[in-house]
């Protein structure tokens, strides 16, 4: 989404770099570009000038850090106004000390209402919590339904009205959220969250509807679904419907879309309340806390690494990962440890997502699409190979790579040029590997320490057991020439 403000403020901070030091014309010239730069994201023109404004007043008046040369202040200055911009810190959610504690959604129709109360449903299970969904979008039939499709895939119960209700379209939302409360008591269900309907305007119907569904319900969080495609019309939407009900925050979706991003960075300044949630796909798991400073980080070409160590943490096994990186600096590293390791990482999205997150990473590289075919592609070689070629390639003459390239379908030439690259990693990971182990006995010897763990505590490889792996015979003649489903 922030592809192109990103170029546009690459090319701003190298026209500084080499720059010993700022004139007020250097200043009012990086001020006009960034207030071009905004602008052309779409971000609300007054946001732009008082975004423009702060930074003219902090570069005037900031003293200059010795340390760093006018690009990298000018970044530090932008990088702040950013963050700040989005919204400074992230939303802390807190609980009702008597449960329930009940979440209302709000929007337009389209906005993502439904999937997204399915998405937070399935963030706050995974804090810990028994949530519960509530259809009160009974206007259109399919919305109940479709919530009760998305609930079942995060395993939630739902709350409505009775089917033939439902189906009639004459059921009475009010009357639903009144009773949502006491059955989620009964189901001992501690977050309840309530999908209301939409329209594909504001009108004074919705809006009535929506605070009289609010008033049942007394929700200690109202947030406003706003698709980040529609840019400057969301923050009307959401200043619309903050003066009806009191908003708590925002969820942006589609936040992984080609907008330009002018919602984002408008909607905190403009309505007064932050962004609380972001969505970055379609997947259930695409959904988490927004974040002002990594995003900021992201925008400027500085990466997110605290968001992929979050994504790692969800695919990985401490102890397996430990146990993996052990192995890789003993160098007793195998192809079917890397197997292992490539079905992880892909549980952590998109080999192009991740490199987008990866802080120092060129330009070029980081709006490249990466196809993620190349790694089927890989593990189609491996899978080719039988459980003792995995463990030791050493195994694998000429006709056993004629044998797995047939079986994955690639060259002969591509099974070497897998075999070498593996080969020369396992080479440098033992290399270091005995470089740390002889760092430790130094510090044996020398008294300050035992010498023990030479890999950090979860380490920088990770390895689970392999899930559904097909189990090929030691005896090559009785592999088969494809694999199954190819």
């Amino acid at each position: 989404m922030f592809e192109s403000l990103s170029d546009r403020f690459d090319g701003i901070f190298r026209k500084l770099r080499g720059k010993g030091r700022l004139s007020e014309a250097d200043v009012d010239e990086v001020l006009r570009e960034i207030r071009l730069a905004l602008l052309e994201a779409d971000v609300n023109f007054t946001v732009v000038r008082g975004i423009v404004s702060r930074l003219r007043e902090r570069a005037v008046g900031a003293e200059l850090h010795a340390a760093l040369d006018p690009a990298q202040q000018v970044i530090d200055l932008v990088h702040q106004e950013l963050i700040a911009t989005l919204g400074g810190e992230t939303i802390k959610i807190t609980y009702e000390s008597k449960p329930p504690t009940v979440i209302l959604m709000a929007g337009l129709q389209g906005s993502g209402k439904t999937t997204n109360s399915a998405k937070l449903a399935r963030w706050f299970k995974a804090q810990g919590r028994n949530p519960m969904l509530v259809g009160a979008d009974l206007q259109r039939p399919a919305a109940v339904a479709q919530l009760r499709t998305l609930a079942a895939q995060v395993d939630v119960p739902v709350y409505s009205a009775p089917d033939d209700v439902v189906a009639a379209g004459t059921g009475d939302p009010v009357a639903v959220a009144q009773g949502c409360i006491d059955e989620a008591r009964r189901l001992g269900r501690d977050v309840v969250i309530v999908d209301t309907a939409g329209r594909l305007a504001i009108d004074a119907e919705l809006m009535e509807q929506v605070r009289q569904i609010s008033e049942a319900t007394s929700p200690r969080y109202t947030f406003l679904v706003v698709d980040a495609m529609t840019g400057q019309d969301a923050v009307t939407v959401a200043e619309n419907f903050h003066q009806a009900l009191a908003l708590d925050g925002v969820i942006l979706t589609k936040l992984d879309g080609d907008a330009r991003g002018g919602a984002a960075l408008s909607v905190k300044e403009i309505v007064g309340k932050p962004i609380a949630f972001a969505s970055t796909g379609e997947k259930l798991d695409e959904f988490d806390l927004f974040h002002p400073d990594r995003l900021a980080g992201r925008i400027l070409g500085m990466g997110d690494i605290l968001t992929l160590i979050d994504k790692a943490k969800v695919a990985f096994d401490e102890q397996q990962a430990e146990e993996a990186a052990a192995r890789m600096l003993e160098g007793q590293f195998t192809l079917e440890d890397f197997l292992e390791q490539m079905a992880q990482v892909k549980k952590m999205g998109s080999l192009g997502n991740l490199v987008k997150l990866l802080p120092g990473m060129p330009k070029e590289l980081r709006n490249q699409e990466i196809d993620d075919r190349e790694l089927a592609k890989v593990e189609g070689i491996i899978h080719s190979m039988t459980p003792g070629e995995r463990r030791d390639p050493k195994l694998i003459d000429g006709s056993r790579r004629l044998r797995i390239a047939n079986g994955a379908g690639v060259s002969p030439s591509e099974v070497n040029a897998l075999l070498k690259q593996f080969g020369e990693m396992q080479k440098m990971m033992k290399g270091m590997g005995g470089m740390m182990a002889g760092r430790g006995r130094k510090k044996a010897k020398k008294g300050k320490g035992g010498g023990g763990r030479v890999t950090p505590k979860g380490g920088s490889s990770f390895a689970l057991p392999p899930q559904g792996l097909p189990q090929l015979p030691d005896d090559p003649d009785k592999v088969p020439f494809r694999l199954p489903g190819r």
